[in-house]
């Protein structure tokens, strides 16, 4: 009776170890698995590098990975910040980014002659303001004789910007209508301001300098402050075709305009929860220039 005791212990110990064996076999198959399956849905997915100016849209993309993760897309976004328009383009006509979104259409057109880049546009974006910003005066008319005014250096946006010095009475333009206007163009200044064109994105660290400075809504978040601290702002209709030039835009080269991730990734940026963001983030001074889908 003893003998076989001891025996059925040990056959039962044997038993006890293989089961526990096998389990662990099986839960490092489950592991291994897991992770083989892991590895393959990390492969399909798409990176889309995407250049920007600055972080002051960092969240509005944000909202677009959030809608691209609950549409299932397999597509993540990578942010590229740059300075400047000038190297966006650039970079993505060397394909150092799959498209940017860091201009207008009035911008583009010029680069592209002037460059000769093969680029098209995906989608548009929104509509960012140009206003005048001063330290010195509360409105327009304060302004005073010989006084200093920052410009952007770049063609198109310097072109915008004396058409926001005409909006606000400061000087007459020959062609009220035009796109790019032109320093020659300025045929009234009345308080004979001296009109001098800057980097756009260091014009409001310039502004104890100057009388005031006129630069786009993305330096202005990006120094933490409103747009509304203007003391003039442009009244902004994008049913207005005069308007158009200056709706920001999705671009890439000419050969990848009708690439299927790029075209995911747009449907996701015209959707309503990445509009909501971009009158949250911009506090309404910006206005979704697309229609939701």
């Amino acid at each position: 009776m003893v003998g076989r005791s001891r025996v059925g212990k040990k056959n039962k110990a044997k038993i006890q170890l293989a089961a526990l064996s096998l389990v662990i076999v099986l839960l490092l198959a489950l592991v291994v698995g897991t992770d083989v399956r892991l590895n393959q849905v990390g492969a399909d997915v798409k990176v889309v590098k995407v250049g920007v100016i600055g972080s002051s849209d960092d969240q509005i993309w944000k909202a677009v990975q959030a809608e691209l993760d609950r549409r299932g897309e397999r597509i993540r976004i990578e942010l590229k910040p740059f300075q400047d328009a000038i190297y966006v383009n650039q970079a993505t006509s060397n394909r150092e980014v799959d498209f940017n979104a860091a201009q207008h259409y009035a911008y583009l057109e010029d680069d592209v002659k002037t460059n000769h880049y093969q680029l098209a546009v995906l989608g548009n974006t929104y509509i960012s303001p140009m206003n005048l910003y001063s330290q010195r005066y509360a409105k327009p008319s304060q302004f005073q004789d010989g006084d200093r005014v920052a410009i952007p250096n770049n063609a198109t946006n310097m072109g915008r910007a004396l058409k926001v010095l005409a909006d606000a009475k400061l000087i007459g333009l020959r062609d009220p209508k035009a796109t790019n206007p032109l320093p020659e163009d300025v045929v009234d200044n009345p308080k004979h301001l001296s009109i001098e064109q800057v980097d756009p994105a260091g014009i409001l660290n310039l502004l104890p300098d100057y009388a005031g400075g006129v630069t786009n809504a993305n330096f202005v978040v990006d120094a933490g402050r409103s747009v509304h601290d203007a003391i003039h702002e442009v009244p902004y209709d994008l049913q207005n075709p005069a308007n158009k030039p200056y709706i920001n835009i999705i671009v890439t080269t000419k050969d990848q305009r009708d690439n299927p991730t790029y075209a995911a990734v747009v449907r996701a940026y015209h959707s309503k929860p990445v509009a909501d963001t971009i009158v949250r983030v911009y506090k309404g001074a910006c206005l979704p220039a697309f229609k939701v889908s």
